[in-house]
């Protein structure tokens, strides 16, 4: 396994699935939302990418930074377990557009009351709102709202002890219809492109936050199977996308301690025993000719439509399930109301007793008709009270 420490010294599926599944595997989620709210946000300040945060990071009487050892996440020396949702946006495109820290104060503290111990939020979510790109793809600028919004968010994050999988684009930031879709194709297909967006953007975020303790992993795109599969999202080769993941990941590594992860739609493209793990560590570092190139962890998610296609994860291990066991795996998403006769609850449970490293259930905040709070705060309560001292390493 290539965790923090060593870096630091050192089935088959006939036809492509090519309809758009997201969450719950209707419409009615980021797809939708997408085509509705990828709007100009009005902001032209050009923010100074590199510039440090002035927060000063809560004192505890321990180191709360997350890193890797082996297979499981540590936190000073005790195994944490993330007990935790999916709260991607209060507002589409929250930083930079319409952010409301009421809302993630509020929210957060209701977290932390339910036992969660973390959430993945999605930075951006399509279109230019805060992260601009020019037509051919080359980056442009970021604006100060966006930093500004995002060190408030942080702010929150460690005041609440909720740690962060923050997301940095989705499918939909490539998708027809929506707002720069043809900018950020032209961006994932041109090397130069991609390494002008790391060193713009992705590399200056990482550093920006890399003292919060709480801004615990960069997700570096959602579901990307379906820019890959879908021509409404472009059909671009993976060598293409798996570059980004690559040239960002190196560029996280070098650059801050932060955790580094991609949320694959579906285990189809993360597994060896499907179409080929796309982000592993040799096919990544092959694209970018750097050995910092890897994920530090998996987080494939998991829908019942796909239960007929690549089984089921909650009932076996990671490594039973496709991937391999030389890192910490969690389940990215999956949906909070029970299906197939599974209840959150058991998901939960079976996850934790068959070595997943956390679950992160979508959403928290019902954003679509998967759940929402109500849906699964019983849930993590009762893992709570189950495995309290994984959760909560510290007692907090």
């Amino acid at each position: 396994m290539k965790n923090i420490f060593a870096r630091i010294s050192a089935l088959l599926v006939a036809a492509a699935m090519t309809v758009s599944l997201v969450s719950c595997g209707n419409d009615d989620s980021s797809s939708s939302k997408s085509d509705k709210s990828g709007q100009e946000s009005g902001i032209s300040s050009a923010g100074d990418a590199s510039a440090d945060s002035s927060y000063v990071p809560i004192e505890r009487d321990y180191d709360a930074k997350v890193y890797v050892e082996g297979n499981k996440f540590m936190v000073d020396g005790k195994e944490i377990w993330f007990n935790a949702v999916n709260t991607p946006w209060d507002n589409w495109n929250d930083f930079g557009g319409g952010f409301d820290p009421a809302f993630w104060d509020e929210h957060f503290g209701r977290l932390k009351d339910a036992g969660i111990n973390s959430t993945r939020i999605w930075i951006n979510c399509s279109g230019f709102v805060g992260v601009y790109l020019n037509d051919d793809g080359s980056f442009d600028k970021v604006t100060d709202k966006h930093w500004e919004d995002l060190d408030r968010l942080f702010e929150l994050a460690d005041k609440h002890g909720i740690y962060i999988m923050a997301t940095m684009l989705s499918f939909d930031h490539f998708k027809d219809g929506n707002q720069g879709a043809e900018s950020y194709r032209n961006m994932i297909k041109s090397r130069e492109n991609i390494e002008q967006f790391v060193n713009g953007y992705v590399i200056p975020f990482a550093e920006r936050y890399d003292d919060n303790d709480y801004l615990y992993s960069i997700d570096l795109m959602n579901e990307a199977d379906w820019v890959f599969e879908n021509a409404e999202c472009g059909q671009i080769p993976w060598d293409n996308i798996s570059q980004y993941f690559a040239i960002a990941a190196s560029g996280i590594h070098e650059h801050s301690d932060v955790l580094v992860t991609a949320g694959m739609g579906i285990i189809k493209y993360n597994s060896d025993q499907h179409q080929g793990n796309k982000v592993s560590d040799e096919y990544l570092s092959s694209l970018s000719g750097n050995e910092n190139s890897y994920l530090d962890f998996y987080s494939p998610h998991y829908y019942y439509w796909q239960k007929q296609w690549f089984g089921f994860p909650f009932d076996r291990s990671p490594e039973s399930y496709g991937l391999t066991a030389d890192r910490p795996c969690v389940i990215g998403e999956c949906a909070s109301l029970d299906e197939g006769n599974v209840t959150i609850s058991e998901k939960y449970d079976m996850a934790y007793e068959n070595g997943w490293n956390g679950v992160y259930v979508w959403t928290s905040n019902g954003v679509d008709a998967c759940g929402g709070y109500t849906d699964v705060a019983p849930a993590t309560k009762a893992m709570l009270g189950k495995i309290e001292s994984l959760i909560y390493p510290f007692g907090e």
